[in-house]
């Protein structure tokens, strides 16, 4: 059948076929659909160059449309003059891995951006603008602009930066990343190693990439496209010039690209400006009220699944939007909105990209069978709010403590924390716990030999004081220990 369909092509091509050119280029690409093997089901949008003269296509109208819109960003760091009076102490260098402070500029950071609204709002990543004092962005017209960081937050790595042009500037608009697939054609743009806007080209390698270990955000888009340093913030564009992702991290060994690219999908960036504009302070993530933990294999098989998938309910908070809707302990969540959930990584993504306080609809497995459950994700209750500041002559004078909770676990998204303890939910400014290195998010579990359950409980050791101080804490799943002489 091939074979004689070839032969068939070729007496088209050269002339055989006493026919119009219309009806030749018909019957050409009915011939071609056959031999693809489905000629009715075929997508316009994706289809494989049929011809010589499609192979020398260009990406270039392409690039004109959108390039304009990718800016570098420039972020400079200002010389900070004193020394810190801990300079050289053990617990830099061992406990927290941090180097002593010194009087010197740190050379300025080079990254790109995109500008996602005409207005002047550009995003980039955190890690780009992280610790700076003055970040200027150059268009790709070669201005510069003065910007204002409107909006940032590490944990997606993503900022929101605004500049004053007086006049409409180029944006891209954004694309539905959950519409992409695997193979699907994609450009990146951005400024690698300070060289000057670049543009590569690549296909969407993977979709869903989790534990990739750039930041607590994991649910990138994986490409082939090269992506080098400088090029975070850039663009990944889809063949309709739309933003389809932030490019964000590599895979390498060298340092250089190795064709294993992350993007931080558009949809998340959507919603991380969405709060932006809204005036947010901070980015928050719509809370269910659950605990939640991975469906192992010997899970699945005893629940009756296929293969491991879904989510598990481990616990839930009284009160809480889980438990209005009655989800309960013991549910394996398998989708919300329709999309899969495949482990509790996809679900953080899929309620990040929700709107606070409107419905969703999860496919819930309960006792072997599934069910529909609509859940309204709500805002999370300030549980800081009664905080307590600690002072006094000791490590941890200037770190807000609270008691550990599970909501407040989920809400600080802790990692390992345990079940009981006191957390610390801020630290002031050139405080003694800041110079130490404390952070949100350590979990004080035993001070000076008393076990901490509670934060009134580690109120109670540090006002007793003491001239020795012996610390242990959790952070990110690993305990710390240290000792401090005041």
């Amino acid at each position: 059948m091939i074979r004689t369909a070839w032969i068939f092509l070729m007496l088209c091509l050269g002339g055989g076929f006493a026919g119009s050119a219309s009806a030749a280029n018909a019957t050409l690409e009915g011939l071609l659909n056959q031999l693809r093997g489905d000629s009715e089901s075929v997508a316009v949008e994706r289809q494989v160059p049929a011809s010589a003269s499609e192979m020398k296509m260009s990406f270039a109208p392409l690039v004109r449309e959108t390039a304009p819109a990718v800016v570098n960003v420039y972020a400079t760091q200002m010389a900070r003059a004193q020394r810190s009076p801990f300079e050289g102490d053990p617990f830099f260098d061992q406990f927290f891995r941090r180097s002593p402070s010194r009087s010197r500029r740190r050379p300025s950071s080079l990254g790109s951006g995109v500008i996602v609204d005409p207005s002047g709002l550009v995003v980039t990543n955190n890690h780009v603008i992280e610790g700076a004092d003055e970040v200027r962005i150059a268009l790709n017209n070669g201005r510069e602009l003065e910007a204002e960081i409107v909006l940032r937050d590490e944990s997606v790595d993503l900022a929101i930066l605004r500049v004053d042009d007086g006049s409409n500037l180029p944006a891209l608009d954004f694309a539905d990343s959950d519409s992409m697939e695997v193979g699907d054609l994609v450009l990146a743009i951005g400024n690698p190693f300070g060289v000057g806007q670049t543009v590569t080209s690549g296909i969407v390698s993977a979709l869903a990439r989790n534990h990739v270990g750039v930041s607590d955000f994991n649910f990138f888009i994986q490409t082939d496209a090269a992506i080098n340093p400088g090029n975070s913030g850039g663009a990944l564009v889809d063949m309709d010039g739309h933003l389809a992702g932030i490019n964000t991290a590599i895979y390498s060994r060298s340092g250089g690209s190795n064709g294993i690219g992350f993007s931080i999908p558009a949809n998340m960036v959507r919603a991380f400006l969405a709060a932006a504009k809204a005036g947010e302070t901070r980015f928050e993530r719509p809370w269910l009220g659950a605990a939640f933990s991975p469906v192992t294999k010997d899970i699945a098989e005893a629940m009756g699944l296929d293969r491991p998938r879904g989510v598990l309910v481990a616990d839930v908070i009284e009160n809480s939007p889980a438990e209005k809707c009655d989800i309960e302990a013991g549910d394996a969540i398998l989708a919300m909105d329709s999309r899969p959930i495949e482990h509790p990584d996809a679900l953080g993504y899929r309620l990040a990209t929700h709107p606070i306080g409107t419905k969703a609809q999860f496919t819930i497995l309960r006792n072997g069978k599934e069910m529909q459950i609509v859940c309204t994700p709500a805002r999370a209750p300030d549980l800081s709010a009664n905080a307590i500041l600690l002072a006094g002559e000791q490590p941890l004078a200037g770190a807000q403590i609270a008691d550990l909770t599970t909501a407040l676990s989920q809400r600080m998204q802790l990692k390992g924390a345990p079940s009981s303890g006191a957390v610390v939910v801020g630290i002031e400014k050139e405080s003694v716990a800041a110079a130490y290195g404390f952070q949100p998010g350590d979990a004080i579990v035993e001070l000076n030999g008393n076990m901490i359950d509670s934060a009134a409980a580690l109120k109670r050791v540090v006002d007793e004081g003491s001239r020795f101080w012996r610390i242990s804490l959790i952070r990110d799943g690993r305990t710390y220990r240290q000792m401090f002489n005041f």
